[in-house]
């Protein structure tokens, strides 16, 4: 790659995307250093990247540094990325590294992008699923799990690219060819500091030249409208208008890209179902439409998708209540969501809530709540929360325990006919090792108080 030989760059982060972009670059031939605060990483990479200088714990760049390839959740604000920035010297991420990479190729493959605060992973896997249906060499990457750099050494045609608000951010001159916001609510503001910026952030996805929003979410339909895009294309849960997907009659149909009512299948054939899983769905369909897709490639790939671990997983039924493992509504949007698929629900929630409020949630779906069981760090942020909005809802505060303890307080609140849902609200890294590891937990617990299956 003509434009990193020779180049010396600076990868910060010795995780999976530093080292992705530290191969990346040596085989650009370009002169490498990576630092990371944890030796161990570094010490993992020696094997790995032979030629690539390994320096721990940098707080600023060395003398000589041409470029900075930051992993996505350092914060513009750490002392090596303020320095780098302070002596002039650029600073990009992982998924800007593979854009620019892919636009020196004779032939850079498409990218069709996905964000939003909720929704990015199962929507990207529909994606991925859709334009596989259609015999498009695809691959679903970046935020969830490979990076956009392996993708893009690998030579895969359309790059179905979930991408976060970090990414974005250190993402300036992405221009996706199609991609879409999802939706957008409070989260990461720990990071971004302010809602705006946060949105701002994500609205990156827009500037391709074919946008596509979730406009039934009122700031998403002004950053649609906005967008510099040639093509506006947005997805409703109602009745779609000239130029929108959305759904009638119970079924999914398009108005953007087809002929006027183009049926792309019934509702009951998206999984996972509810609104979340058909907002998914229509925003997955519209960007495999405005690559081309056919309408019943877009049937047979949303029949196809699998939907992934710890998203509204039906663990067991016990005694007439269901136990669903949701540990992946880490924010209140999401976790908001995910009660609404309930009639009459005993909520597993707490964790760290990261700034954002959990009092929308409570005034919306207080409701439907039969009882609440509370973990984690901000417990105390969400009980106040209940007790403002909706008193009369029993509530657990768990100050100690475990997630076993907490699946039999909330199996105690339950009545026949409800759903005990763990929906969090919140992160998970003040018990867990990630969302992953907490669904487990909730999931080995729910199965131990099943007992043996007969």
């Amino acid at each position: 790659m003509g434009f990193l030989a020779g180049r010396h760059v600076l990868v910060a982060g010795a995780g999976v995307t530093g080292r992705s972009a530290a191969e990346a670059l040596l085989a650009a031939d370009a002169v490498v250093t990576v630092t990371d605060g944890s030796a161990d990483r570094l010490a993992a990479l020696e094997q790995l990247l032979p030629g690539v200088t390994l320096t721990p714990g940098l707080a600023s760049p060395p003398p000589g540094t041409d470029l900075v390839v930051t992993s996505p959740g350092w914060r513009p604000s750490s002392p090596l990325l303020a320095a780098a920035t302070a002596a002039g010297i650029e600073v990009i991420g992982e998924v800007e590294l593979a854009w620019r990479m892919g636009l020196e190729l004779a032939d850079p493959p498409t990218w069709l992008a996905v964000t939003g605060t909720n929704g990015k992973t199962t929507t990207v896997g529909m994606l991925e699923s859709i334009l596989r249906a259609a015999g498009i060499d695809a691959v679903a990457c970046g935020n969830v799990g490979l990076p956009v750099v392996d993708a893009l050494l690998a030579g895969r045609r359309v790059l179905a690219v979930e991408l976060s608000s970090f990414q974005l951010h250190w993402s300036p001159s992405v221009r996706p060819f199609a991609g879409v916001l999802l939706n957008l609510a409070e989260d990461h503001l720990d990071w971004h500091g302010t809602f705006e910026a946060y949105a701002a952030a994500k609205a990156g996805v827009l500037t391709g030249e074919v946008a596509v929003g979730g406009v039934d979410d009122l700031v998403v339909a002004e950053l649609l409208a906005a967008a510099p895009a040639a093509a506006h294309v947005g997805f409703t849960l109602g009745s779609p208008e000239e130029g929108q997907l959305g759904v009638l009659d119970g079924q999914l149909v398009d108005r953007a890209f087809g002929p006027s009512d183009e049926v792309l299948l019934p509702v009951a054939d998206v999984h996972p179902g509810g609104p979340p899983g058909i907002a998914d769905a229509l925003a997955a369909a519209a960007l495999a439409r405005a690559h081309g897709v056919s309408a019943a490639a877009v049937a047979q790939g949303l029949r196809d998708f699998t939907p992934g671990a710890h998203r509204a997983v039906l663990v067991a039924t016990v005694d007439g209540v269901s136990y669903v493992n949701d540990s992946k509504a880490t924010n209140p949007h999401a976790a908001a969501a995910s009660l609404r698929s309930h009639e009459s629900v005993v909520w597993l929630a707490g964790g760290l809530l990261k700034g954002a409020s959990v009092d929308e949630l409570v005034r919306e779906e207080g409701d439907r709540l039969r009882g609440a069981v509370l973990i984690g760090a901000d417990r105390s942020v969400i009980a106040a929360a209940l007790a403002r909005h909706v008193p009369s809802v029993p509530v657990v505060v768990l100050d100690e325990g475990s997630m076993a303890d907490a699946v039999r307080e909330a199996c105690a609140l339950a009545e026949p006919g409800d759903a005990v849902v763990l929906a969090p609200a919140a992160a998970s890294m003040d018990m867990f090792t990630d969302y992953a590891h907490r669904g487990q937990a909730f999931t080995d617990a729910v199965l131990e108080m099943a007992g043996p299956a007969e």
